[in-house]
């Protein structure tokens, strides 16, 4: 279902007033309400069933049964970022923001000041969403305990840390368990740490790309990292790229990785060969002699 138009735009004006037609559409389509009369947008009965359907068309409610906690909580058992649309006096209010963020962690950004300060509610959002961490305080962001409970939830959630906690090792190992990928938001320190680059390209090969240039040398991180996407052979130091054991396991998992090889490995006929038998297009990546060799 998207918001898009819905049958409702179309009618007549009595019938945007009727209020059987409008409840009919909008179990079908929420956004209906959008399209029904000022009158009917002010029926909780019209409301509710809006709302159950499409939490979101709660934007279209009357004011006051945006302030209607029944109908908000309704709103946000369907989509938590219904949130964003009832009273500032819900947004003050702690049940409702704890529904809220259950559903959508992400939620917490329209909660007030005070309970995006709030310890608890804070756990529930990254529990439910990682990424809700940016939208917590900073003293939050800064707490440890909340941080790997994010990144354990999405490892990107890293990105929204702080500072000491990007270079916490505890902390980025679990985020990198996550997702290799959440190394780039790592300290430096921890992109030079060999344990958690292995770990990060062990889950994301490609993640090989934010190690140091330093562990970007090291074979048998390459190796693992190459094995497991053969394309972070574009990562590898210009030697690994040279090196026909590396480059091999590469294009035996990904035959494009060729294009990555050294010039002297894209002439090699036993690399090609592997790399074409993966991917038929490595071809392309070969050298001048072994295309025109195939060709004739």
């Amino acid at each position: 279902e998207k918001n898009t138009g819905s049958v409702l735009r179309y009618v007549s004006s009595q019938l945007k007033a009727d209020k059987e037609v409008v409840i009919s559409s909008v179990r079908v389509n929420g956004w209906a309400l959008r399209d029904a009369s000022f009158h009917l947008k002010g029926d909780k009965q019209v409301v509710l069933q809006s709302v159950k359907r499409t939490g979101r068309s709660l934007q279209f409610a009357s004011s006051q049964l945006q302030a209607d906690k029944e109908v908000v909580l309704t709103a946000i058992k369907n989509d938590g970022n219904a949130l964003e649309f009832a009273s500032i006096d819900l947004w003050a209010d702690k049940e409702t923001v704890l529904a809220a963020v259950r559903t959508d962690g992400r939620a917490i950004q329209f909660a007030s000041s005070e309970l995006q300060a709030d310890r608890e509610l804070a756990f529930a959002a990254v529990f439910q969403n990682g990424r809700a961490i940016q939208h917590i305080t900073n003293d939050l962001q800064a707490d440890k305990e909340l941080a790997l409970s994010a990144v354990r939830v999405t490892g990107y959630a890293l990105e929204h840390t702080t500072d000491e906690l990007r270079a916490d090792k505890d902390v980025v190992m679990e985020a990198v368990q996550e997702n290799g990928c959440a190394l780039q938001h790592a300290s430096r320190e921890c992109q030079t740490d060999r344990q958690i680059v292995l770990i990060a390209v062990q889950k994301a090969g490609c993640a090989l790309q934010f190690a140091s240039s330093q562990l970007q040398a090291d074979k048998e991180i390459v190796l693992v990292a190459v094995n497991q996407d053969g394309r972070a052979l574009k990562y590898a130091s210009a030697g690994l790229q040279a090196d026909k054991e590396v480059v091999l396991v590469a294009v035996q998992n990904h035959g494009n990785a060729l294009e990555f090889a050294s010039a002297d490995l894209r002439a090699n006929r036993e690399v090609v060969r592997v790399a074409v038998l993966q991917n038929g297009h490595a071809l392309y990546f070969a050298s001048s002699e072994l295309r025109q060799t195939d060709k004739e």
